[in-house]
């Protein structure tokens, strides 16, 4: 098992410890934001966008300030919004269309969150370096997003 796989692995557990038993989603948006942005390495943004009124709208984040609104086929998050497929980017300066929140970002992935089968909004991950993320980090990250809904205790375990 490669440091990269074990990493995840372990942010899996973490993030099932920190939101079993809640269902709030803001707050859990905004502790799932922090844990992956503390404990992923090379990251100056990890934001979740939320899908309404056909437009996606910043939701909870790390890092520095976001844009706020993104147009469904605008940037990689909007086109993600589009496809409902993940986009991995490893040079965003290449992206045609590329939207720069944080003239420091290189790279980025960003991963679509569905509640029920529909879909919900997106996960979206930049980094100051290039070729930061690859399928390793989108097979986690599609695992992670959805914990965001909650994870129900077990019974007769008090959260």
């Amino acid at each position: 098992m490669s440091q990269k796989t074990e990493r995840y692995e372990l942010l899996i557990q973490q993030a099932k410890g920190l939101l079993t038993g809640e269902f709030d989603l803001v707050a859990n948006m905004s502790n799932l934001a922090s844990l992956i942005f503390s404990e992923l390495p090379d990251l100056n943004g990890t934001s979740f966008y939320r899908y309404q009124n056909d437009e996606l709208i910043l939701g909870p984040f790390q890092g520095k300030p976001a844009c706020m609104h993104i147009a469904v086929g605008a940037g990689v998050c909007g086109t993600v919004a589009e496809t409902k497929q993940s986009e991995i980017v490893p040079d965003v300066h290449q992206f045609k269309g590329h939207i720069a929140c944080d003239s420091a970002s290189n790279s980025e992935i960003v991963v679509p969150i569905f509640q029920d089968g529909q879909f919900f909004g997106v996960l979206d991950l930049d980094s100051p370096k290039f070729n930061t993320f690859d399928e390793v980090d989108d097979h986690y990250l599609s695992q992670i997003a959805p914990i965001v809904f909650g994870v129900p205790a077990e019974k007769g375990v008090i959260a």
